[in-house]
């Protein structure tokens, strides 16, 4: 675990502290975030990531050719850039997780 947590440091990536939550852990780069199944003390599963809303968590969804960051009652539409930015997070945690 603890060389895992190297890489994602070299990686920008931050683990949040969150108590609340005692089933996933919570990385975050930028603005992105993404939920990662707790096994004991070790990484499972990446969940799909997002954005940090001041609604909690947004996913990406397409509608067309148009992308949004969408969760319970808000949305907005996401800039090219940020589609390539959370692209980016969710392949530097993907390859993170899996060296």
């Amino acid at each position: 675990m603890e060389a895992i947590l190297e890489r994602l440091a070299a990686a920008g990536v931050a683990l949040i502290p969150a108590m609340e939550i005692d089933t996933h852990f919570v990385f975050e780069r930028e603005g992105f975030v993404a939920l990662v199944e707790r096994r004991g003390d070790a990484l499972g599963n990446l969940g799909t990531p997002g954005i940090l809303t001041e609604r909690g968590m947004a996913h990406l969804v397409w509608r067309g050719d148009q992308a949004f960051f969408v969760t319970r009652g808000w949305e907005r539409a996401a800039e090219g850039e940020e589609v390539a930015a959370l692209r980016r997070f969710a392949e530097d945690l993907k390859n993170c997780l899996a060296a």
